[in-house]
């Protein structure tokens, strides 16, 4: 049995993938996720109106949290020593924040899932923390932007 799917062997059984001859280079991804709620919940975030604090703030350090512990919920993913996070906050519309994170390292691998996982956690906890006044908040196309680094070279969504 022979697969394209890394992270699978000849046999079919799940592995982590032998990064130990690759050469570490410098490695960037940016990933997003939208959050989608009710207006006047978008105007009491931006007024600062919610009790639990700055909810983009808050939400900022989830982000970064999540971001150094990518290997711990992705079962193979690598452990990666991240050198750079930031995360990044766009109001679109009167409905929606556009989660923006971009992840940097110097290593063997990519730092894709990284980049996901904080974006994802940002807008999770936009949702935790907004959930006491719109439980109806969708989260919404979670993707990679750019990454760039590597043996597979860069990637751009058009």
């Amino acid at each position: 049995m022979t697969s394209d799917l890394t992270h699978f062997d000849e046999n079919g059984k799940a592995r982590m993938v032998d990064v130990g001859s690759k050469i570490a280079t410098h490695r960037i991804a940016v990933a997003s996720a939208t959050i989608k709620m009710k207006p006047e919940t978008l105007v009491r975030i931006k007024d600062g109106e919610f009790s639990k604090g700055n909810v983009l703030e808050v939400a900022r350090l989830a982000g970064i949290m999540a971001t150094k512990r990518t290997a711990d919920l992705i079962p193979l993913c690598h452990p990666i020593a991240v050198t750079s996070v930031h995360i990044d906050f766009e109001i679109v519309g009167d409905d929606q924040v556009v989660v923006s994170a971009k992840v940097e390292a110097h290593d063997r691998t990519g730092v894709e899932m990284e980049a996901m996982t904080a974006a994802t956690a940002s807008a999770l906890t936009i949702y935790d923390m907004c959930k006491s006044v719109d439980r109806g908040m969708e989260i919404l196309n979670v993707k990679l932007m750019h990454k760039s680094g590597g043996k597979s070279g860069s990637f751009d969504r058009q």
